[in-house]
């Protein structure tokens, strides 16, 4: 949290929200956390060059993301900040349960700021000294640190994700963590503290702070009151949702954390790639950046999540244009959505059908198999396709005919089950526009009446 919240926070965001939000239609009850990981050099570093005290600094950018957060209409349950006393203070717990499996070594090797991670040599070597996602070079050091075995977790790890007691999604990134767990060497997770003042103090060695992964992955248990209280209700983690940049991190750091406290491993861990514009990675100095807050005011929350939870893969790099979601805005949420509740509540109202009565919505078997595997755009597509078969079906039934030709009976049939089937689809749209939804289903409530302005104002 070094800047300000982004596109690729927003996806996270709303990836979860929309996991959270499917799970409370089957009647689950859900505990989805969110939260800032404040720690870390990075953040220390733009604390110093903003000319502010780092937990001012840190404290002004929590309330940037939880009103980003509270824009993207997000359903999360709990928030965490890493300063947060009691988190700290269960960080230190942790860090003394895992002492088993640390130990105290020179590094002597190369590390990356913007990305707080340590580079091996191999990597410096295949990227020419030069980190890829922050086009800096990579910073030499020579410090005493401690060190997490990860070579005592290995093949346990290997174990859980190659059975898929850990499921990582995609596959072919599962492919990529098991070759990462092959090479990865153990890993450095104190910095000293000459080095770094921001972090959490490594118990019993005032001249260390722990690495920030430590410090952040462990936010996922300390929420629930580990190591003060039982987790069980709560843990294993259904799933964590993480950009492809930090998977390495989640899915072998954060194991051999798991392992060692003797905590069951997170059931999935679903990595989204990148958006791009026009076809480039997103970058200031290119001028390229999309800003979330733009589009939302300039079309509004549910056509930014409509866009961004079906156009763009859950699991790949996608493209952004303005062509593109202008496009998907006109043809589809006006022509096709908005246009669809317009003339069936029009239709309704006119041939005075106030009401089609008491239904209960279901969600189908196709889409619930999609939402299961977490294939979110999949699923979309899955309920745009009966949106835009609904359109077909009023095109040729003609319900206008109907009523001209008197075939009252008929009529009321053809449309009480036409709207059962948009509320049916709207059920299923309510995890990614839960706005839209409950305007939709004022819409058909008690008394029907067709929308004072269109869901969707061509634009």
């Amino acid at each position: 949290m070094n800047g300000d919240p982004h596109i690729g926070h927003a996806v996270d965001y709303c990836l979860a929200d929309v996991c959270a939000r499917y799970y409370r239609l089957l009647g689950d009850e859900v505990k989805f956390q969110a939260g800032t990981d404040e720690h870390g050099s990075k953040i220390a570093q733009k604390a110093e060059e903003s000319g502010v005290e780092v937990k001012a600094f840190v404290d002004g950018k929590v309330d940037l993301f939880k009103d980003f957060i509270a824009k993207l209409n997000v359903s999360y349950t709990d928030f965490v900040r890493t300063t947060d006393e009691w988190h700290e203070r269960r960080v230190q717990e942790i860090w003394k349960k895992l002492e088993p499996h640390i130990y105290k070594d020179n590094y002597k090797g190369w590390y990356c700021t913007g990305c707080e991670r340590f580079v091996t040599d191999k990597e410096f070597d295949e990227n020419h000294g030069i980190c890829p996602d922050h086009q800096k070079s990579y910073e030499k050091l020579e410090e005493e640190n401690y060190y997490l075995r990860i070579s005592d977790f290995k093949e346990q790890i290997r174990n859980a994700i190659e059975s898929e007691k850990m499921l990582i999604l995609p596959d072919f990134r599962k492919k990529e963590v098991l070759k990462l767990l092959d090479e990865s060497p153990d890993v450095s997770i104190s910095r000293p503290k000459s080095q770094l003042k921001w972090g959490v103090k490594v118990p019993g060695d005032d001249s260390q702070v722990m690495y920030v992964w430590v410090d952040a992955l462990s936010n996922y248990i300390t929420v629930l009151g580990y190591p003060d209280n039982d987790i069980l209700e709560w843990w294993p983690a259904l799933v964590q949702f993480v950009g492809k940049d930090i998977l390495r991190f989640h899915a072998i750091i954060w194991p051999v954390m798991l392992i060692g406290l003797g905590l069951s491993l997170p059931q999935t861990i679903v990595s989204h790639g990148m958006i791009l514009a026009d076809g480039q990675k997103m970058s200031k100095s290119v001028g390229n950046v999309v800003d979330p807050m733009s589009v939302i005011e300039k079309h509004g929350l549910d056509a930014f999540r409509y866009y961004f939870l079906r156009h763009i893969d859950t699991f790949n790099d996608s493209d952004f244009t303005w062509a593109k979601f202008e496009d998907a805005y006109n043809n589809e949420l006006a022509n096709d959505l908005g246009n669809l509740v317009q003339r069936l509540a029009t239709l309704a109202s006119k041939n005075d059908i106030r009401s089609i009565g008491e239904i209960k919505p279901s969600l189908s078997k196709e889409y619930c198999e999609l939402m299961n595997k977490f294939e979110f755009a999949k699923a979309f597509d899955c309920v745009w396709e009966k949106v835009q078969a609904l359109n077909k079906s009023i095109d040729e039934e003609k319900p206008w005919a109907m009523a001209k030709n008197g075939e009252n009976e008929k009529l009321e049939e053809c449309l009480n089950r036409l709207i059962t089937e948009l509320l049916n689809v709207n059920l299923e749209l309510t995890p990614f526009i839960p706005d839209t939804c409950s305007k939709i289903n004022d819409v058909f409530s008690d008394v029907i009446m067709p929308p004072k302005t269109p869901l969707f104002p061509k634009q």
